[in-house]
């Protein structure tokens, strides 16, 4: 891994959610436990199967968690974003990593070792908790994925990537959402489990219907989420 190291700042961590709350002490304690890292997009951070329990604090920059089948099928769980933190599974359990993590643009990393980040837990209940919380809306999230992919088509399974993305961005009064930058049509399709053909055509459809469009080489606006949400919701039983 190519890095740099950066200095330790607790200013840098209370962009971090899961430490949100904690006092300077506290923070100016983690961040003196931290192996600070600069390092440059595309850098990989850690691979499946591979050992050690590091906690990665993402304080600036993107990462995207995935990994691939035997067959070098890619698998996208999702990206993360500044403030958030990946790696914990392994901390808690000290089993391997169960998926690859790489920098997706330049990025800076605050990394914990999986003994400090228990230690952390056992003295600061709240982060404790929202320890928890975090792995229960893990639990939530990857049931309804099994489910989407066991029950549902290519298209609606696309529609709901597309919806549960248009809710992360923040939808607007006028019932619009902005995915800047949008996701590339391969990534859309390792995340749902089919081809970039099939998602290209979809979301053509999608364009023509008026529920797409696009702004720019690098911007997707859902132009209807409700309608978006509709068409989710018929195909569901919701």
């Amino acid at each position: 891994m190519n890095t740099s190291t950066s200095p330790r700042s607790s200013l840098a961590l209370r962009r971090i959610a899961l430490l949100d709350g904690l006092g300077d002490e506290c923070l100016a304690r983690v961040a003196a436990e931290c192996d600070w890292r600069q390092v440059e997009a595309r850098t990989p951070l850690f691979t499946r199967a591979s050992p050690g329990g590091e906690v990665y604090f993402l304080c600036s920059g993107r990462a995207r968690i995935t990994t691939y089948s035997t067959q070098g099928r890619e698998v996208t769980f999702r990206d993360c974003e500044a403030g958030e933190h990946f790696g914990d599974l392994s901390a808690i359990d000290g089993q391997p990593r169960s998926a690859d993590v790489v920098a997706l643009e330049p990025s800076l990393l605050a990394v914990l070792s999986a003994p400090a980040f228990i230690a952390m837990l056992a003295r600061e209940p709240a982060v404790a908790m929202r320890m928890m919380r975090n792995l229960t809306a893990l639990v939530r999230r990857l049931t309804e994925r099994v489910i989407d992919l066991s029950t549902l088509g290519v298209q609606t399974r696309l529609h709901a990537e597309l919806l549960r993305l248009a809710h992360t961005a923040g939808v607007q009064g006028d019932n619009t959402a902005r995915l800047d930058p949008a996701p590339a049509h391969a990534v859309l399709a390792s995340k749902i489990s089919t081809n970039r053909e099939q998602v290209t055509r979809e979301i053509s459809v999608l364009t023509k219907r008026g529920l797409l469009r696009k702004e720019g080489p690098h911007v997707l606006v859902v132009a209807d989420v409700a309608g978006l949400a509709s068409l989710v919701a018929q195909v569901r039983g919701d």
